[in-house]
């Protein structure tokens, strides 16, 4: 039994939610949360990247389900916990993590993430759709100086390292180090006159673009599935640009559900098509239609599956090759008092022969109710009610409260 479940209401999924569902609710709000898009709102990243550090992680998630959260703090398998980019970047990490560094190279931006929401049927199809990013790019009125040539200078008051450190004396002989980001050069180490600033990037040495990208969707591709653009990040002096990755994130579609490279349907049908067999026209993604035939004397029973070979989602290796289809039936039996009772001796004719119970010596005859029907509370029997609960059994009987219990 779960003991806590605030971490599941962070990422917004039940206590039973299996992995798959837990990492796509971290997928979206981790992306919805970031600190580039959502600024307002850190703590928020930090909650649902703490949650998914627990919930994703099978033995910190057994941990978590014990004992809650102060299981986690006194160390019952809690085991080493990341910051939230970190978490990020093992997410949906490309080729260039944060201050990565390529062997003799420059150092590298970071990733820009991006989602890309995709119906089922392009992922069965393939497509490509088109996706408008904004980056920054090296201005090109200044070539990423910022001005004029020679007016960049070393910030005099952090000298040239972004960082304002300052001395407090908090005591006889005890001196406070503080350090905060240097406000007269925003963190940057470098100081332009006003005059001298770039009049196109004012001095910040990058612009905005709006690119437009072409994203290819192979068939067979899966929800969380990447496609990256190397190189297509953001633009810095000195940097090598990230990369930019597209997350395609599965809507759900009306008919069919997908299980890995299976497609599940549900169909209902009727008692008369169970038994005597059927026929159905079912419309593929790619706009062929299927007849699904049953033939008679071929029963259906209740909750059967049946599948179609080579008619699920196409394998992105070698789109060719198909999975399954997968259908589930439903069985919608006739309603009370269908057919007229003298009539049902002509069906049981039809049926297969059912075995004959003979009644007791000392029998009771009794009426079946539907249990939706019984009222909760409903009273009958000498022991006052078929519906009870254990704890009012316990009191009847005296267990658990001093009385003398059964005798």
């Amino acid at each position: 039994m779960v003991k806590e479940t605030k971490l599941y209401d962070v990422l917004g999924v039940q206590p039973d939610a299996p992995f798959d569902q837990i990492k796509k609710a971290y997928r979206k709000m981790a992306l919805k949360y970031h600190p580039d898009k959502n600024p307002d709102e850190p703590e928020k990243f930090k909650e649902i990247s703490a949650a998914f550090e627990v919930l994703g992680d099978e033995k910190k998630r057994e941990t978590y389900d014990k004992h809650g959260e102060e299981g986690l703090k006194e160390g019952f398998g809690g085991g080493e916990f990341h910051s939230p980019f970190d978490i990020f970047d093992m997410f949906f990490g490309g080729g260039g993590k944060r201050g990565g560094r390529h062997p003799g190279g420059k150092p590298k931006g970071r990733d820009t993430v991006h989602q890309l929401k995709v119906s089922l049927d392009e992922l069965y199809n393939g497509a490509t759709r088109q996706l408008a990013v904004q980056r920054n790019i090296i201005c090109d009125g200044c070539k990423g100086i910022g001005g004029k040539e020679g007016s960049v200078q070393k910030c005099d008051n952090c000298n040239g390292s972004g960082i304002d450190v300052k001395l407090r004396q908090i005591g006889p002989g005890m001196v406070q180090q503080i350090q905060q980001p240097c406000r007269e050069c925003h963190q940057t180490g470098e100081k332009i006159r006003e005059k001298d600033k770039c009049k196109k990037c004012n001095g910040k040495k990058v612009i905005k673009e709006r690119k437009i990208l072409d994203a290819h969707i192979d068939k067979g591709m899966k929800d969380g599935q990447k496609i990256e653009f190397t190189g297509e990040g953001d633009q810095a002096p000195d940097i090598e640009p990230g990369d930019i990755i597209i997350v395609l994130d599965e809507k759900e579609h009306p008919v069919y559900k997908r299980h890995g490279n299976d497609l599940h349907i549900d169909m209902d049908i009727e008692l008369a098509d169970a038994l005597c067999g059927f026929s159905r026209n079912l419309e593929t993604m790619d706009k062929r239609v299927l007849i699904i035939t049953s033939k008679p004397g071929e029963i259906i029973r209740p909750k059967e599956r049946k599948s179609v070979e080579d008619e699920g989602m196409p394998n992105p290796r070698n789109p060719v090759y198909k999975g399954q289809l997968v259908i589930n039936f439903n069985i919608n039996f006739p309603k009370e008092n269908w057919v007229d009772n003298t009539k049902l001796s002509q069906l049981e004719k039809l049926l297969p022969a059912r075995e004959k119970h003979v009644a007791a010596d000392i029998s009771e005859e009794v009426h079946l109710s539907r249990v939706e029907d019984v009222p909760p509370n409903y009273a009958g029997g000498s022991r006052g009610g078929t519906y009870y609960d254990e704890d009012e059994e316990d009191e009847r009987y005296g267990h658990g409260h001093g009385g003398p219990g059964r005798r």
